[in-house]
């Protein structure tokens, strides 16, 4: 039995420097950002914030999908609000989330499916699938 290789769709390239106090600059410069240790003052941002945009934005992606296979459009106030978390415990540094789906004009139960199914689907949620702790709700 022969199998077919992944499609690579798209890899992003960032070069950084300086760690935490540093900057992040994509290949194609669209992404040119000052990093800044969270609790310090300045204007970059930190790894965390940038996690829970990205996770957010690709989350929100999968629940159209999720809902399309329902037969479901979903609205276009849709917003995800993510929280990563930077913990320190026993065994070192951890991350954890959450992430608070508003889907204005949907039954609460059809939004919780989508958003369980959304999870199943989303890259960011399998990347993370037993590694974080990761709660899920529906405002």
């Amino acid at each position: 039995m022969t199998t077919t290789p992944d499609k690579v769709l798209y890899t992003g390239r960032t070069h950084t420097t300086g760690g935490r106090s540093g900057a992040a600059r994509s290949d194609d410069g669209r992404l040119d950002i000052t990093l800044t240790r969270f609790g310090t003052t300045g204007t970059g941002t930190n790894p965390e914030q940038l996690f829970a945009a990205g996770w957010s934005a690709c989350f929100m992606g999968a629940m159209a999908r999720a809902a399309q296979v329902q037969g479901l459009r979903l609205p276009a106030e849709l917003a995800v609000d993510a929280e990563v978390d930077l913990v320190e415990g026993h065994e070192g540094f951890k991350l954890a989330a959450r992430l608070k789906v508003h889907v204005p004009g949907v039954p609460r139960d059809t939004a919780l499916a989508i958003v369980e199914a959304a999870h199943q689907l989303c890259p960011y949620s399998k990347a993370t699938r037993g590694n974080i702790a990761v709660a899920l709700s529906v405002a």
